[in-house]
């Protein structure tokens, strides 16, 4: 039996590890309440996130099943008589079906737009990341520069230009203008210094093969997801755009949707009361989204994939 100052170190040692053993227990729990309260208050806040983003949807999917009447007598976020056959019959049917019209000049312009941009931004960001030439780091602070400015703020410069030259009130009005994309080529030039190592250019250069060929044979499949990440912002915009067809484009015909339902809902607000297009107002915008969210999920993990590299050193 051991006694004396040895004994009385072993007991101060065994009652300072009983007391960490039951303080240890105390820190866990306090940081799992703590953890508990701030996963309670992300919880609420990702709900009401959810609701703020999901509501407008949820409702434009139930007043597109209501009649002109039902829209303004029943409540909004629930469904009444189902009309929603009939809605799409007059949206499609009314002005001799020029809603389909509509439709095909946003699918053209937003694809072509998306593809013209997305390949500018491709090559002007490969040669600001990989070619380096005389006011190169000046040329891309202007480039910089342009994100900062507006599109409204353009768009009268632009009509201007465009109506010096003849080509208002022509797709060329809508198109040419949305293939400029400052920052695609801020996001390309980000991506191509990531992606593309410098090594892989060398060895191309030593075997012999010229720039151009080394773009379209080397780069340019390493830069495909950044490419559809750009397409896809550049479709998007431009399917949503709506001041710049508003003040280039005067003929119905070229008409994307965006100012072809904005039409048909000044003539439901104009007051006269002969033509209520309400309901075929918002099934024509449903049916105008649906496109761009068959390609959003489409192109998602080219754009996911797309904006995490880069952002990683290698």
């Amino acid at each position: 039996m051991t006694s004396g100052p040895l004994a009385g170190q072993l007991r101060t040692v065994a009652v300072r590890n009983s007391t960490a053993a039951g303080a240890r227990p105390t820190r866990t729990r306090r940081r799992r309440q703590v953890g508990s309260r701030r996963s309670n208050v992300l919880t609420i806040a990702l709900l009401a996130c959810a609701a703020y983003f999901f509501l407008p949807l949820a409702w434009l999917v139930i007043a597109s099943t209501k009649s002109n009447a039902d829209l303004f007598s029943t409540f909004g976020l629930w469904f009444s008589h189902v009309n929603l056959a009939e809605n799409l019959l007059d949206v499609f049917t009314f002005q001799d079906g020029i809603y389909l019209s509509w439709l095909r000049n946003t699918i053209v312009y937003a694809v072509a737009s998306g593809v013209g941009a997305a390949a500018l931004a491709t090559a002007a960001g490969y040669a600001f990341a990989k070619l380096y030439f005389p006011g190169g780091n000046g040329l891309f602070a202007i480039v910089m520069g342009a994100i900062m400015v507006p599109l409204t703020a353009l768009a009268i410069p632009t009509y201007l230009l465009f109506a010096k030259v003849g080509l208002t009130d022509t797709p060329w009005a809508i198109i040419l203008p949305s293939l400029v994309s400052p920052f695609g080529v801020y996001l390309m030039r980000v991506y191509a210094a990531g992606s593309i190592p410098d090594s892989l250019l060398e060895a191309a250069r030593v075997d012999g093969a010229g720039e151009a060929r080394i773009f379209f044979s080397v780069a340019l499949r390493l830069l495909a997801p950044g490419f559809v990440t750009v397409l896809l912002f550049a479709l998007v915009a431009t399917w949503n755009n709506y001041f710049l067809p508003l003040i280039m484009l005067s003929s119905p015909q070229y008409f994307p949707l965006t100012v072809g339902l904005a039409q048909w809902q000044a003539t439901s607000s104009a007051g006269s009361g002969s033509q209520a297009l309400f309901s075929m107002v918002i099934t024509g915008s449903l049916v105008s989204i649906i496109p761009l969210v068959v390609a959003f999920l489409f192109l998602q993990r080219y754009w996911q994939s797309g904006l995490a590299t880069g952002g990683v050193k290698q």
